[in-house]
């Protein structure tokens, strides 16, 4: 199971919609527990893929390996990474698993209507190696305190 509080989780459907007609994409910084990824912050990354930014993203090596030092200054670690799927499903692409390689990190993908954050899955890559990786169905477990409550019951 995914865990994440409201704000990073609002956040994450946020960029994406900002970042319409393009895919967003970020990191997910926590800890792994046996209850499964708590996410403690979400960072934003930049998409490389200048070619094909509306179906297509990549992080920067050198943004990841200083987010990376970030996260350890913190006492966190990756736990996973998250784009938007611009007017396609939330579900993992082929080219989503082919460049997948966390094993253990939940990959989190936001559909994207005409800019506006539609449903948000997330997928555990599991395995031991790239010949046995696979991914999961994650269940994800959204943290509201009582005036994120209100807010949501406000917009209803």
């Amino acid at each position: 199971m995914l865990h994440l509080s409201y704000s990073d989780y609002a956040a994450l459907r946020a960029h994406g919609e900002e970042n319409y007609p393009h895919e967003c994409c970020g990191v997910l910084l926590g800890n792994s527990t046996p209850e499964g990824n708590q996410v403690r912050e979400i960072v934003r990354a930049g998409n490389t893929r200048t070619d094909r930014a509306h179906d297509r993203y990549n992080i920067a090596p050198e943004e990841l390996i200083r987010i990376q030092r970030q996260a350890r200054k913190q006492g966190l670690d990756i736990v996973g990474f998250y784009h938007s799927h611009p007017d396609c499903p939330a579900q993992w692409s082929q080219t989503d698993f082919a460049e997948a390689h966390w094993v253990g990190c939940s990959y989190v993908i936001t559909r994207v209507d005409q800019d506006k954050a539609a449903v948000t899955n997330s997928f555990l890559l599991t395995g031991t190696s790239e010949e046995d990786k696979k991914f999961l169905d994650e269940p994800v477990e959204i943290a509201m305190n009582e005036a994120e409550i209100e807010q949501e019951r406000g917009r209803s």
